[in-house]
């Protein structure tokens, strides 16, 4: 991202946000992914939990270390003035 799309969001700007963390997420470079989230983000990935930059980066080596061909496509779902919810698939 050239420029850091931050709240309050609108709805172009949650799109604009939503694709460029699929753009990131395709580039499959765990450091460019984890800077498109804050330093205190929260994640669920089944049972596994995750808080924080490092433990997002760690998360994605393993991930794409086992998922070679890996692709994703991000969709908003939904958004507010401060958060957004997206609906996902990939390969």
């Amino acid at each position: 991202m050239s420029r850091k799309i931050v709240p309050p969001f609108t709805e172009d700007t949650a799109r604009a946000k939503v694709q460029a963390a699929e753009d990131a997420w395709n580039s499959l470079d765990p450091e460019r992914v984890a800077l498109a989230y804050t330093e205190d983000s929260e994640w669920r990935n089944r049972d596994e939990f995750l808080k924080g930059r490092e433990e997002i980066r760690a998360f994605l080596r393993r991930k794409w270390a086992r998922e070679i061909d890996y692709k994703l496509k991000k969709e908003l779902w939904a958004y507010t003035d401060n958060r957004i919810a997206v609906r996902f698939e990939y390969d």
